[in-house]
């Protein structure tokens, strides 16, 4: 079994220590551990509340405005679960060593950049390439 990494409080990964050492790796581990939770905690509530309420509405106006505020929670419920999906991927990359580390090119995707998005699985340039790529396969697919 791995040894117990302890972070200090304030801990902050910083471009100055070895890229991905285990403190580094302990950190996002409990990002991603505490992003995914939040996210969990607010699925159950979207699904407390669509089991609370009161199906029988009064009016027209008022069952559509319902179903429509349904229908947004359903949705954003699904994005949750694709996110948490994402969050798990993640959570694997760090048990495999993989975590921080592009996908496309196998070159450091950065701490900045996983600090705005610890699901990151591309570095900033193999991002960029993919998005004119997927651009371009659109403007294919308008023509």
């Amino acid at each position: 079994m791995p040894e117990q990494i302890v972070l200090t409080k304030n801990y902050k990964p910083s471009t100055k220590e070895e890229y991905m050492n285990s403190q580094q790796l302990e950190y996002f581990r409990q990002k991603l551990l505490n992003w995914r939770q939040d996210l969990v905690e607010e699925s159950q509530e979207t699904i407390n509340n669509l089991r609370d309420e009161v199906r029988d509405v009064g009016d027209e106006a008022e069952r559509a405005t319902r179903e429509t505020e349904n229908s947004l929670e359903l949705r954003t419920r699904d994005r949750y679960r694709k996110l948490i999906g994402k969050i798990d991927q993640a959570l694997a990359r760090v048990d495999d060593g993989a975590y921080g580390y592009c996908e496309e090119t196998g070159e450091e995707i950065g701490i900045a950049r996983l600090e705005a998005r610890p699901i990151a699985t591309l570095s900033l340039d193999a991002q960029e390439r993919w998005e004119h790529r997927q651009r371009q396969m659109g403007d294919i697919r308008r023509a």
